[in-house]
């Protein structure tokens, strides 16, 4: 390839920096524990988890 084929090559594909085999469209798995259902309602016994549930369950409550 020449340098010409290269410099298009990189302006209709774009330049990869190293996450090539990492797909960003959206599988729908929870991926932090942050976002299971015993961690959001302080279930598992965690103080911090129950007081962050406590203050989501006060907000979820706030306006009716």
């Amino acid at each position: 390839m020449s340098k010409e084929d290269d410099f298009q090559s990189i302006l209709e594909k774009g330049i990869s920096f190293g996450r090539g085999g990492v797909s960003r469209n959206d599988d729908g798995k929870v991926k932090t524990k942050a976002k299971k259902k015993k961690y959001i309602t302080g279930a598992h016994g965690s103080g911090s988890a129950m007081q962050k549930a406590k203050y989501r369950k006060q907000r979820a409550n706030r306006h009716q």
